[in-house]
């Protein structure tokens, strides 16, 4: 019976010596839980941080962008030019305003105006007072103009973009 004693000594610290290993493993599965939800935590607010960063920087460039798509305008001095004869002498007295994309487009057709105004004479003076008094013989002379000015100017390569015609004065007059 003396090992009795002994035996029961034994498994008590055995106890002892598992109570605390079965402590300090509880304990580092706590300490590695806090840890993981800590980054996942710091991750995730990174994420929204950075994502919301990233709606503004997109909001600012789009701003940008609609900052340089201002409008650019390009007056065209007012024309009087004959129109074709349906009942005597016609006559078309018109100044219009052309929509460019950009500012180097507006300076290539300064640059070209001698030649943009032959050629917006050259569609005006081919028309009839009967087609342009309408709204849709406005818009199907505007079509022509954008056809025209779109040709290139020096032969080669693209001509300008025109994104649209405006029609500052349009009188037709018979004598």
């Amino acid at each position: 019976m003396a090992t009795s004693p002994k035996a029961k000594a034994a498994p008590k610290g055995a106890e002892a010596a598992e109570a605390p290993a079965k402590s300090s493993k509880k304990m580092l599965f706590i300490i590695i839980g806090v840890v993981l939800v800590l980054v996942l935590g710091g991750g995730a607010a990174a994420f929204l941080l950075m994502g919301g960063k990233g709606k503004k920087a997109d909001a600012e460039h789009a701003e940008e962008k609609a900052e340089s798509k201002t409008p650019v305008f390009v007056v065209i001095e007012p024309f009087v030019v004959n129109l074709q004869q349906e009942t005597g002498d016609q006559f078309l007295q018109v100044a219009m305003t052309l929509q460019v994309p950009s500012a180097e487009t507006a300076e290539s057709l300064k640059l070209y105006m001698p030649q943009v105004r032959s050629r917006l004479l050259m569609v005006l003076s081919s028309k009839k007072a009967s087609e342009l008094l309408t709204g849709e013989g406005k818009r199907k002379l505007t079509d022509e103009i954008v056809d025209q000015l779109g040709e290139p100017f020096s032969g080669n390569g693209k001509g300008p973009v025109i994104n649209d015609v405006f029609y500052t004065s349009f009188v037709i007059q018979q004598q």
